[in-house]
């Protein structure tokens, strides 16, 4: 039983020394392993200075509008809640953001020295119109296939505004990677909703420990094993609330999915400036701006690994 246990994710807050050396000392390192390892989340607060963070979000905000006015909106579950990539071009760009040090070396130690980069999108969650009343994600699982029980994939999500239950912060069941197999899920890959948690289950597990919905404070970067349960909630404000979605994938792990970028960026973001393998598709400035918009979205995606290992185990 693990009702004792709080729903509230662990905070750390780094101090200048850490920031500036781009690394947590031993001890933090500790306290965000063993947070990924129980709660499968962790948050690392003043990250991301706020005028950078400002800066795209302007930007990304502006995108929502356009997206949200088009037939095909790339919703995920509901309209109130779009996928949305970021403009990767070195406008837009920032180390802080995109290849954090302190973000590598946790995942580093979690999944093993130079994890791969293979995914950079977003999450948008919209506020309400007559069009689109405010609705929940079902909670699910993004690994909606037959996934490892050990950790092989983080998502890095860095909202570009404070978080809160008011303007959409993400629903987490903090420990719920823990255990969890395909069996828990409903519907198949390559459906709208699949990864949706049976019903049954989400009630015996709020009875262990309920979830939550955070305040996550601006400037922090939040951690979470792909496996942990979660689900979108709606935003009840009057701004789109953007929040960014980056995966890191084990070395181990075979997965295929690469990522666009601007060629402008190729430079900085080799293995030796990272501490990542980038797997990356580098076009021509004007091309990425044009394609960024039309990408495709939600089960599009395979977080699946090829070449399976036999189970042996």
């Amino acid at each position: 039983m693990a009702s004792h246990l709080s729903s509230t994710p662990i905070s750390i807050v780094p101090s200048a020394s850490e920031l500036g050396n781009g690394a947590l000392d031993q001890r933090n390192l500790e306290i965000a392993i063993r947070a990924l390892s129980r709660d499968g989340l962790v948050v690392i607060e003043n990250m991301v200075d706020h005028d950078t963070l400002d800066h795209l979000n302007a930007k990304m905000v502006k995108d929502a509008y356009e997206l949200q006015s088009r037939k095909d909106s790339p919703f995920n579950y509901n309209r109130g809640n779009i996928q949305q990539d970021p403009p990767m071009t070195k406008e837009w760009f920032s180390e802080t953001i995109y290849t954090n040090r302190i973000v590598t070396q946790v995942t580093s130690t979690a999944l093993g020295p130079l994890p791969s980069l293979r995914f950079v999108s977003g999450n948008t969650a919209l506020p309400p119109t007559e069009f689109s009343p405010p609705a929940s994600q079902p909670t699910h699982n993004d690994a909606d296939f037959d996934h490892p029980s050990i950790p092989f994939a983080m998502v890095v999500n860095i909202p570009l505004v404070t978080m809160t239950p008011e303007n959409g912060s993400t629903e987490v069941w903090l420990g719920t990677h823990n255990g969890t197999t395909i069996a828990d899920q409903e519907g198949e890959h390559g459906d709208r909703a699949s990864g949706r948690i049976k019903k049954h289950l989400l009630e015996d597990r709020r009875s262990i420990r309920p979830p939550s919905q955070p305040l996550v404070k601006k400037g922090s970067i939040i951690i979470r094993d792909l496996r942990l349960w979660h689900g979108g909630k709606p935003n009840l404000g009057n701004e789109p609330r953007v929040m960014l979605a980056l995966i890191h994938f084990a070395p181990w792990y075979r997965n295929q999915m690469i990522v666009e970028l601007d060629q402008e960026l190729q430079e900085q973001l080799t293995t030796e400036k990272t501490g990542l393998q980038v797997a990356a598709s580098f076009v021509p400035t004007n091309q990425l701006l044009r394609d960024y918009l039309n990408r495709p979205y939600g089960n599009a995606y395979d977080f699946d690994q090829l070449h399976k290992v036999d189970s042996i185990f």
